[in-house]
């Protein structure tokens, strides 16, 4: 028996038992999320980086040879003079790495903008000085030698000059919810990812902005309700009223200009930009040396753009390109376009695949940078030898590599093994630090030289990955649609799969319009966790989703949901027909417009679902965002058709699948009043479904541990319906 015993000891100590994963191990953040490399910011030198330390009390240099540290930038406890603070969130050095914007106590405005209080921490002489005493700042931006910094405050733009310790105002016409000025609206934030709208000319004479005027667009509200994650949840007898200015489709939007601010004669000119009242203004940058004022122009229909090259001084506006599509421009278009100082690289998708061109700025074509028959997914920058980096589809639809192109147009794969990686090059390109991972490799964080040599390891995660070595995996697939085109797709399994078992089939899916889900790459997240309980769980990329050719990824153009329902259906019936799949068992998930999807499919006529769970979905296009709903479908007055088929509300009657329906209650993207139209629908029909509101909580639940509840809940649903 003894010896049984140490036996059994000494297989344990030589293979130790892996600890079984438990539903937080898949859907907290805190534990299924990998180690990641701290956001770090390449110095001017070109040889070193800097980041935040572990502790946040300093912003540390590394070196781009071996990811050593060599040194600090900023430490809070050698600030000199009498003001000190004692935390900071954030940095960004001036361009002649000579001032550091820091800031602190920040507020959450929308998904990605806030306010804070913003300091300026001179190097030289280890000094801190606010930007302003006169309250927090948005969107603070600091000139290029370090002097001014632009901001904005009640809807009005200021500018701090350290030197000479003034605050002043260069807008006066700010309003709430008619004039904004240098910070872009909801809209453009979550369309467009705007967060400033304020560029500062090479030589910071010039400071030109944005002016919205959303005076015409509609008011949306909704109450704002306390949940138990909240400190005090009862603290709003009366709840609180949220109002912002959203636009439907078909409804007025911002109506915007350029202007450009002197620093030295405190003039203001409104740009002479020929466009219409609806046309948008997704980018404006200084390009060439730096006097060059770049404005991109898009039309409402978001299938036409002009670039211009506006002179600030004399306002002129000369047409340098322009680019129309029969559908819809994709948005690597109209702000994927980097401005060197002879040339810049601009996006196209004229060949049917997204690749680069190279321009002067008299607007004439320099170089075809890629061509072929795959995508650019992402542009790094060019060295001073002609060479230039970017991302790519060129191993597949599945893979990102980085590669690099040579002055001859030769492209030279610089990231190895398959899988997706990402990069961030040095400021003189001789160095990256490369972000890679696959559907069985969690997240690897190395750098490289230019020629993809790897230099040094920063972070590897094998714990995390032999924590999760048990956990269900990936396998990369292709199903025919009902016109017989391939779709990627991938399947996970249970840990126990056993092929003579009968298995229900839970599909998951996005889907929306140059989407991708279908991508090798690291994800450990609730679809696992549902795996793990016993469902096949299957995810298709089908007609709409991105990173195909155009015409795969533009056929869903004005009918929205349709083309995307028949291939997910097409999808459902190849899984059913498998020997391990219960066809009497069939499920969908999706969240947002993987939600919407939930509900067309569950509403097609022909639906085989049995149960279907849609979080946070679009009911009807006429209830969503405007600038994103009218680049696929145009508006409800020219499309009157399209928005009738590609609404699920018109499709309840048939809906025979048990749905369970879920929403933030704070959701200020796809608002919780598509949910209550939609069971409102159902309930007047005489159907019943479940629903759950999270109360206080926005579109991705990431308070608190709303997404362990969310598949807790989605389990329990499953497992009475399935």
């Amino acid at each position: 028996m003894k010896k049984i015993i140490l036996l059994t000891l000494l297989i344990s100590c030589l293979f130790p038992l892996k600890a079984e994963l438990n539903i937080e191990d898949y859907c907290d953040v805190r534990f299924a999320s990998p180690a990641s490399i701290r956001a770090i910011t390449p110095l001017p030198d070109g040889s070193s980086f800097a980041a935040i330390s572990e502790d946040g009390n300093a912003i540390e240099i590394y070196s781009f040879k071996n990811g050593k540290k060599t040194g600090e930038l900023f430490r809070l406890s050698d600030v000199k003079g009498d003001l000190k603070i004692d935390n900071f969130e954030g940095f960004k050095l001036s361009e002649n790495g000579k001032k550091i914007l820091l800031w602190n106590n920040s507020e959450k405005i929308y998904r990605y903008s806030f306010r804070a209080d913003y300091y300026v921490f001179d190097t030289f002489r280890s000094t801190l000085a606010r930007v302003s005493e006169k309250g927090p700042q948005r969107a603070a931006t600091i000139s290029h030698d370090g002097r001014f910094v632009a901001y904005e405050r009640d809807n009005n733009i200021w500018i701090s000059n350290l030197d000479y310790k003034t605050d002043y105002p260069i807008t006066e016409d700010g309003e709430k919810g008619k004039i904004i000025n240098g910070i872009p609206d909801w809209s453009y934030e979550e369309e467009f990812d705007m967060l400033s709208a304020m560029r500062w000319s090479g030589d910071d004479t010039v400071l030109a902005y944005v002016k919205f005027n959303e005076s015409e667009v509609p008011e949306y509200q909704f109450n704002l309700y306390r949940g138990y994650c909240n400190s005090d949840p009862l603290g709003d007898l009366y709840p609180a009223v949220y109002s912002y200015k959203y636009m439907l489709p078909g409804y007025k939007n911002s109506n915007v200009s350029v202007y450009a601010y002197n620093i030295d004669n405190r003039t203001t000119k409104r740009m002479d930009i020929p466009m219409a009242t609806d046309d948008y203004i997704p980018s404006i940058e200084f390009g060439g040396d730096g006097s060059r004022l770049m404005v991109t122009v898009l039309n409402r229909l978001q299938n036409s753009m002009k670039i211009y090259n506006v002179n600030p001084g004399s306002t002129v506006a000369k047409l340098l390109l322009a680019e129309e599509s029969a559908t819809w421009l994709s948005p690597d278009v109209y702000q994927g376009t980097r401005y060197n100082s002879s040339d810049f690289v601009f996006f196209s998708e004229k060949s049917g695949y997204k690749h680069l061109y190279v321009y002067d700025y008299n607007g004439t074509l320099k170089r075809t940078l890629t061509k072929g028959d795959f995508n650019v997914t992402a542009y790094y920058g060019c060295d001073n030898k002609g060479n230039h980096y970017l991302q790519t589809t060129s191993l597949g639809p599945i893979y990102r590599s980085i590669v690099s192109v040579d002055s001859k147009g030769v492209l030279k794969i610089l990231s190895g093994k398959t899988g997706t990686s990402s990069a961030i090059f040095s400021s003189d390109m001789n160095y990256f630090v490369k972000s890679f991972s696959s559907s069985i490799t969690p997240p690897q964080y190395t750098i490289c030289n230019s020629a993809g040599t790897q230099l040094a390891e920063l972070e590897m995660n094998r714990e995390y990955a032999q924590k999760y070595s048990n956990a269900p995996k990936m396998e990369f697939i292709q199903v025919k649609n009902d016109s017989g085109e391939e779709m990627n797709a991938y399947m996970i399994k249970p840990l126990d799969f056993d092929a003579g078992r009968k298995y229900p089939l839970l599909m998951y899916q996005y889907n929306g319009p140059e989407s991708q889900e279908v991508l090798d790459r690291w994800k450990m997240e609730g679809i696992f966790y549902l795996a793990s309980q016993g469902y096949v769980v299957c995810c298709v990329d089908g007609r709409g989703t991105g990173n195909r050719n155009n015409q795969w990824t533009k056929a869903v153009y004005l009918n929205l949901g349709n083309l995307e329902t028949q291939d997910q259906l097409s999808a459902i019936k190849y899984f059913a027909s498998l020997p391990y799949i219960d066809e009497k068992r069939l499920g969908c998930f999706g969240w947002s417009y993987g939600g919407y999807m939930t509900l067309m499919e569950a509403g097609h006529p022909d639906s085989p679902l049995k149960a279907g769970v849609a979080m946070a979905p679009v009911a009807d296009w006429r209830f969503y965002d405007g600038i994103y709903t009218e680049r696929f479908m145009r508006t409800p007055i020219t499309n009157a058709e399209g928005y009738l088929t590609s609404s699920a509300l018109g499709k309840t009657g048939n809906v025979k699948a048990n749905l369970l329906v879920i929403s933030g209650s704070d959701d200020d993207n796809v608002h919780l009043y598509n949910t209550l139209k939609y069971t409102s629908k159902l309930s007047s029909e005489g159907k019943i479904c479940d629903m759950m509101v999270y109360a206080g909580y926005e579109h991705s639940l990431r308070m608190c541990d709303a997404r362990v509840q969310l598949f807790r809940k989605i389990n329990s649903f499953l497992s009475k319906n399935l």
